[in-house]
């Protein structure tokens, strides 16, 4: 049997780039003024990148990284098969920590090279 270990360190490798990434997007809100509940929060329904208080919201972040627009922006990768994923996952999130009556709304931090876009209510339910 044969092993590919370059695969298994490129899975490795992105992996760790996208938590670099995550942490850069982490400073970015809390400069900004969000205070950080969690990141990778994770169900059997999928995760979110991080959870955060903006004010009186709670604010369901998923960041998307590319080093080059080449094959698209990072926003792009947000689809609507994405999207319906976190909110999902973000129901679940509010039900579990009896949040319901708490204003909550769906940003992508969108970081293309070393340039980082907050896009707020990038999508939503």
């Amino acid at each position: 049997m044969k092993y590919n270990i370059n695969k298994r360190n490129n899975k490795y490798n992105k992996r760790k780039v996208g938590q670099e990434r995550e942490k850069q997007a982490a400073v970015f809100l809390e400069k900004n003024g969000y205070h950080i509940i969690t990141f990778n929060y994770r169900n059997r329904i999928g995760e979110i990148d991080i959870i955060a208080r903006d004010k009186e919201s709670i604010v369901f972040v998923e960041v998307k990284y590319r080093s080059s627009a080449r094959y698209g922006w990072p926003e792009e990768a947000v689809d609507y098969k994405k999207q319906k994923n976190i909110i999902a996952v973000a129901n679940y999130f509010i039900m579990s920590n009896n949040l319901v009556d708490v204003p909550m709304r769906f940003d992508v931090v969108s970081i293309l090279n070393n340039k980082i876009e907050h896009i707020q209510n990038a999508f939503g339910v």
